[in-house]
């Protein structure tokens, strides 16, 4: 995954930054599919139940990112499609 500042998706939050996406959970594998309006769109190979989908969501941006699992966190829409996942500093 490649994000570069000046996306609509990918913006600043003090040191931090905020990343928002659209995920479709569920899905046959987990990728970054592109823009969705103002987000990131996002297929996660993991079901929507018992926050599992939000913790492939966290792992794969972690890797995609090259930063600890610790430094990523999923701050909106924990039960929404839409989400906003914040990506700390390391």
């Amino acid at each position: 995954m490649e994000i570069e500042a000046g996306r609509p998706w990918w913006r600043p939050d003090g040191e931090a930054w905020l990343l928002s996406v659209r995920v479709q959970p569920g899905a046959s594998r987990t990728e970054v599919v592109g823009p969705y309006g103002d987000q990131l769109r996002m297929r996660l190979q993991a079901p929507p139940v018992d926050g599992k989908a939000n913790a492939a969501l966290e792992r794969f941006v972690a890797d995609e990112l090259g930063v600890p699992r610790s430094s990523v966190a999923v701050v909106r829409g924990r039960s929404s499609r839409s989400k906003v996942v914040r990506v700390a500093p390391v």
